[in-house]
């Protein structure tokens, strides 16, 4: 049996936006988690007997140099090298732009396929590994074309990076169809581009193994890279876990808890289940605390308090840390008259808040401000009118429930 390791869009470089960056002791552990995930490939590469490594794009993120990332990735790439472990590669839209690979002399196992396209047999078996690198930054036409003709009576394995027939969140490159892939004679397609893992077809395999280092809660949940088992030219496929670290989203329901120690107990067993479960070496969670509890008030009052407290009982499991804390909580009915007067408050703030006036106000404070910001840090915060519009929501909803929670926790 021969087996192949495929994965793709590693982005070694990105530029990380993380809000667990913003926590000291994780910024390490998110800094280092792509090349982590890279060094794991390589691990399993070497100990699982794989006969070789297929990337498809995206190796890198962009136009920055870094001579730390090409130490990193030819020692890497040596160890492979050392076992007689060949690499094939080809070049996304992001490597495209990166001038590392040619100023880096990269091991003689590694074959850089060119925009031209090209085929290359796989040592002494009968499978043949064919690949498209993109030319330029841009591929708005298909590449198909420059795809030759499988090998006849033979394994034949297609690379391409491509967004297919478009996908969400991503650019448009090298379009093209299940159906037009499916039509060339390949027996498996090793794609890259889209950073969701899925399986297109089976006959034959068309296969995007999906991002294998998640760089922010958008890109949350278990990564993993394709192993392809080639046995009597039949081909069998399995994950194999990537992340050194995992986001993950956690919604915590604290209706049921009367007292903060209920509280506690609830919020410490959700993350250790999160931990039994955890694929990666670290697991980074975005906590929502949800529920209809009489308690809501105390607890927004005191959110300053409960995010340290849940900082804490992730970091007492060794294995976990908090990107971020959100409280969404609602009130079990009540009809005292503190009560009553801290809900029409809340009622009147709701509707003010719906005022062209009060977010033209809001937006004119917000300006100001980010006016004393250096220009670089400005565009990185506010890159387009979406994002400014969003913190002015986010900005007046924080402030409405301390407000609200100072007011209402005061009163009991």
């Amino acid at each position: 049996m021969i087996r192949i390791l495929h994965t793709a869009d590693f982005h070694l470089d990105s530029p990380l936006k993380s809000l667990a960056l913003r926590d000291e002791g994780l910024r390490s552990t998110v800094q280092t988690a792509t090349r982590k995930a890279f060094t794991r490939l390589v691990d399993f590469s070497l100990t699982e007997d794989v006969s070789a490594l297929l990337i498809a794009g995206d190796l890198f993120d962009g136009a920055e140099r870094s001579a730390k990332t090409a130490a990193f990735l030819t020692g890497q790439l040596d160890r492979l090298k050392q076992a007689d472990i060949p690499v094939f590669y080809i070049k996304g839209n992001h490597d495209a732009e990166n001038p590392l690979t040619g100023e880096v002399s990269l091991p003689d196992n590694v074959h850089v396929f060119d925009g031209r396209g090209g085929r290359h047999q796989l040592g002494d078996t009968n499978i043949w590994i064919h690949g498209v690198s993109f030319s330029g930054r841009q591929a708005p036409d298909s590449l198909l074309p420059k795809f030759g003709s499988p090998e006849p009576d033979a394994v034949n394995i297609a690379m391409l990076h491509t967004s297919l027939a478009g996908s969400q969140g991503h650019d448009t490159y090298a379009p093209c169809s299940v159906t037009e892939l499916s039509a060339m004679g390949f027996d498996y397609w090793a794609l890259g581009h889209v950073h969701k893992r899925q399986v297109h077809s089976r006959a034959p395999w068309i296969v995007m193994p999906g991002i294998p280092q998640g760089r922010d809660i958008g890109e949350a949940g278990p990564k993993s890279a394709t192993l392809l088992s080639i046995e009597d030219k039949t081909i069998s496929i399995s994950e194999v876990p990537t992340s050194a670290a995992e986001f993950l989203e956690l919604k915590v329901d604290i209706g049921g808890c009367e007292t903060d120690d209920e509280i506690r107990s609830h919020i410490r067993q959700h993350l250790q289940q999160v931990v039994d479960y955890l694929s990666a070496d670290v697991g980074l969670v975005r906590v929502t605390v949800a529920g209809q509890t009489n308690r809501k008030w105390q607890v927004l009052r005191d959110q300053a308090a409960w995010k340290e407290i849940i900082a804490e009982l992730a970091r007492s499991t060794d294995r976990l840390g908090i990107e971020k804390t959100k409280f969404d909580l609602s009130e079990k009915a009540e009809g005292s008259a503190a009560k009553s007067a801290v809900g029409e408050l809340e009622a009147l703030m709701a509707e003010i808040s719906k005022e062209p006036a009060f977010a033209a106000t809001m937006r004119d404070l917000l300006d100001t401000l980010v006016n004393e910001i250096p220009t670089a840090r400005r565009a990185h915060l506010l890159p387009n009118e979406e994002a400014a519009e969003q913190l002015v929501r986010s900005l007046y909803e924080d402030g409405a429930e301390s407000i609200l929670g100072a007011m209402k926790g005061a009163s009991e």
